[in-house]
Formats: structure tokens, C-alpha cells, sequence
């Protein structure tokens, strides 16, 4: 049988910044691979390694990608990672490009023309490849999309453009990190669709980086790679994998811990009192009248396709978005006049949209902390007081010992739960969680549900919160709410 890679004692990047032990790999040409594994157990580094992303030494290494006739490496493995990015994200693009469309760019480009601009990179025109360009288009619903500025597009919407602009250049070997992230389930659907025809075309051979709490391996995986503690281990066929990984519940004296907590939440009866809301970018509806009230202590799922607005709802209550002051919304009791930050600080929230916000590379607990004083951008010293909340947040989370890493030093599960743990670190009265167990394991899913759960269990305590599988909403959920 033909290999396409073979990898013998590779070892790659810093010392601080690889695999423990040397590893080993090889694609062969039947193969579909599946590399996982919890989160900050070193999948990445593997597929790093592989990719050629960062260079190795002390291998022996051998890539044929016969009948291709590309040159280079990176003509033929093409690499799509999920670290929800356009590009470099600060608090300006958070606060402002996300959401405010007087401040975009008028030349930035839209989806259409970065689309049609990739096609062009990707191959010779042809009918064959035009007709297999407008397919993928009707399959991710794009062409709604093709007019709008990038930074317009929504998590799941940019994971889509990112997924079709990609697929143009039919690559020999694709490497996929963490690919159904922030997909709707139709979207999850037409995917796996896509997926199963190109493992059938027998061309692209595909090897997808993922966390050990995917529920259905997708059926045309053939072999399974687990990395864990930093080593990669041997790869075994999809039939005979057994997962190593085991849930941590939280222990009663954490639960105990939190439920002590002192609490001061102030008396409202609605915490949100929203009417007719509606916001348009252009002749993008992304809002149309929409009616909601939460009163105190109710928990809310908040389910819908991809751009459907659930995001720009929620940056709506958290007075992020300059539309909310031409709207109808009283947020404890607070309306257009109410200061911001009087909002705030009686908010704790996580996103996709805040994940791209920090590209601070500070040490984790300086993150943590920064949700004490309602900043994206980093916080310049921390009191006493303030590390020993962070901590015990952290501790929480089980992140204790991450206080000294810098943010960007951490995988992106591990950093998922430093903004939770942000999130939680000031106690607040209401909780918006966007996706909170986006990228994480089966051990840290089932622990964030436990630690939502048992905090929700407080007197006065309200949460809202955004997934797109039912599975990962906690059994406190009281009410549902559904957009688009």
C-alpha cells in the first residue's frame, strides 16, 4: 500500500512549545485519520508536525503525493484551523467592526470577491470546477453572503467561507482542525455531506484534529491517533479505538464553594425587557422585531440557524452594539440613558466574537482578572483580592495551573475556559454564555455544565445561553428561546 507520509522521531518547535516524546506517523493511501484527545494534550503539535508548519528535526521523514504533479508541500497539504480569526482581532475589531458598520472599512472586501479571488488562486477555470464552486455554494447557503464585507459574517457563516474556500483547491492531503465548530446542524449536515464525497473520490486523503468528546466519528474515518499528556500515540484502526480520557465530575467541596458564595444582587423583577427589536446592516436584516423578557432567576437557551442574529441579540443586551440605543431595551431596569458600565459589571459573558478579542499574550490569570473590571484589553497590576477570586475561579475550572501561562502559549480549549472563567469571576448577576463549551473535551464539557448548574442554583442568579446541540444545555434550562 502507497504511503503519502511517513514521519519516524519527530520532534518540532521550542521546547515549550512540542511534543514530549518523539512521535511517529504515516498516511497511508486508504487512510482517513482522526487525531484526538483533551484539550492541551498536544493534538495541535501534531498536526503541526505534519503539516510542516513548524519545521522538525531529528526526523526521518518522506511526503509522495503522486499523481499530483505540485511541487511544494504546502501545494498539497492544505491546513484549515479554527482559532476563530479573521486575521489580527483586537478590541477595536471586537468593539467596533463586528458590530458597528459606520466604521468598516469601504474598501474591505466582501465574501464574494475573497471567494471568487480564491477560486482563481486555487486552479484553471474550467466548467467542471465552476459547476463544483456554484455546488458548494447552494450546499452552505452562501450566496446570500457574497455581497457583505467579511467582518460581517457570523462564527458559523465565516467557518463556512473558510471551509469552501479551501475545498477549491482540492488538495491531495486536507487537515481539518476541529471542522463542526460553531456549525448549525444542517450546516454540520451538508459537511459531513461534502466530507463523505471527497473520502469516496479517493484524491484527498483527510486527517481531522478533534477533541475526545465528538459523539459520532464520522463514518469514513478509518484510523484514530490519540494524543494525550504531550504524546502522540500509535495509530490504530477506527473499530479497535478505545478512548482513554475519563469524566472529572466536580467534587461536592467545589459545588459547596459555590453555593457559599456571598451574594448581593440587587431586586429586579426583569432582568431584560426587550421590544421590537431590529437591526439592519444595509439591507441585511439581522434583527426583526424581536420581543423578549427575562425576568430574575429564569434560565434561557437561545437556539438558531447560523446568522440568524443570536450573537448580535446578545452583544444588544451586553450594550455592546451601538444599535441597542435605537431599540427599546431595558436591561435591569436600566434604559437608553443608563451608563454602560452599570450594566456591565452586573454581567458576566464568553463568546466566539471575545475569544478573537484577546491576542493578549499575558499570563492567564491577568485574564481571569480583567473580567473584574469589564476590559478585553489586558489589566496592567491586580490586587490581592483580586488574585485570590481569580484563583479560586480558575480552580474552579480546573486551571489552576495554567496562572503563569501566557494566554497565546495555551491550546484553544485551555483558553476557553480562562474566559469562563473571566466570566464568572466577578459573580454576576447574569450569566450570557455564547457557545461556552466550544472546543472542549468531554471532561471539561461535563465539568462547565456542573459548574453552570450549581451556580444557577443561587438565589437571583440568571443565565442565557447559546449552543447549537441540545446536548451541551445544563438541566436548569427553564425557558427556550429560538431566532430565524
Amino acid at each position: 500500500m502507497k504511503t503519502i507520509i511517513s514521519i519516524r522521531g519527530g520532534m518540532a518547535g521550542r521546547p515549550e512549545w512540542r511534543l514530549r516524546e518523539k512521535a511517529d506517523f504515516e498516511l497511508n493511501e486508504d487512510d482517513h485519520i482522526a487525531i484526538v484527545g483533551p484539550n492541551g494534550g498536544g493534538k495541535t503539535f501534531l498536526a503541526e508536525m505534519i503539516t510542516m508548519t513548524h519545521p522538525m528535526y531529528g526526523a526521518v521523514s518522506t511526503y509522495d503525493f503522486s499523481p499530483s504533479e505540485k511541487p511544494l508541500i504546502s501545494d498539497n497539504i492544505k491546513y484549515l484551523t479554527f482559532r476563530d480569526s479573521y486575521g489580527t482581532a483586537d478590541s477595536t475589531y471586537f468593539l467596533q467592526q463586528r458590530w458597528n458598520s459606520d466604521t468598516i472599512d469601504p474598501e474591505m472586501p466582501t465574501v464574494g470577491a475573497l471567494l471568487d479571488q480564491a477560486f482563481e488562486l486555487s486552479g484553471p477555470d474550467s466548467a467542471e470546477r465552476r459547476a463544483m464552486r456554484d455546488r458548494l455554494y447552494e450546499l452552505f447557503s452562501i450566496a446570500p453572503l457574497l455581497k457583505f464585507p467579511i467582518v460581517m459574517l457570523s462564527s458559523g457563516e465565516l467557518r463556512k467561507f473558510q471551509i469552501i474556500k479551501i475545498l477549491f483547491y482540492e488538495p491531495r492531503v486536507l487537515v481539518m482542525d476541529n471542522p463542526f465548530l460553531g456549525l448549525d446542524a444542517q450546516a454540520r449536515g451538508y459537511l459531513l455531506g461534502i466530507l463523505d464525497t471527497l473520502a469516496a473520490s479517493g484524491w484527498t486523503r483527510m486527517i481531522l484534529v478533534m477533541p475526545d468528546c465528538e459523539q459520532t466519528m464520522p463514518s469514513f474515518i478509518t484510523h484514530v491517533v490519540e494524543v494525550k499528556d504531550l504524546v502522540a500515540g500509535k495509530k490504530v484502526p477506527v473499530a479497535d479505538f478505545r478512548p482513554s480520557s475519563s469524566v472529572k465530575q466536580l467534587t461536592m467541596a467545589t459545588q459547596d464553594a459555590i453555593l457559599n458564595l456571598p451574594s448581593e444582587a440587587a431586586a429586579c423583577e426583569d432582568v431584560l425587557v426587550m421590544k421590537s427589536a431590529s437591526v439592519k446592516y444595509g439591507d441585511k436584516k439581522i434583527l426583526d422585531k424581536v420581543d423578549w423578557t427575562i425576568r430574575t432567576g429564569e434560565k434561557w437557551a437561545l437556539e438558531g440557524r447560523n446568522g440568524s442574529g443570536k450573537s448580535t441579540l446578545l452583544s444588544m443586551i451586553c450594550a455592546d452594539h451601538p444599535q441597542r440605543y435605537a431599540n427599546d431595551i431595558k436591561i435591569f431596569g436600566l434604559g437608553r440613558r443608563a451608563s454602560i458600565w452599570d450594566i456591565k459589571k452586573r454581567i458576566g459573558y464568553v463568546s466566539p466574537e471575545m475569544h478573537r478579542a484577546f491576542q493578549d499574550d499575558i499570563p492567564a490569570i491577568m485574564i481571569v482578572a480583567s473580567g473584574l473590571h469589564d476590559t478585553i484589553g489586558p489589566v496592567s497590576s491586580i490586587s490581592r483580592e483580586e488574585a485570590a477570586v481569580s484563583r479560586f475561579w480558575m480552580k474552579v475550572f480546573g486551571i489552576a495551573a495554567l496562572e503563569d501561562r501566557t494566554f497565546l502559549e495555551l491550546s484553544s480549549g485551555e483558553q476557553r475556559l480562562v474566559l469562563l472563567a473571566r466570566a464568572f469571576v466577578k459573580d454576576p448577576d447574569l450569566l450570557i454564555l455564547d457557545e461556552p463549551l466550544h472546543g472542549l473535551d468531554l471532561s471539561n464539557r461535563c465539568r462547565v455544565k456542573e459548574i453552570i448548574r450549581t451556580f444557577c442554583r443561587r438565589s437571583g442568579k440568571t443565565l442565557i445561553m447559546v449552543s447549537h446541540y441540545k446536548e451541551d444545555f445544563p438541566d436548569c434550562i427553564t425557558h427556550w428561546k429560538s431566532l430565524g
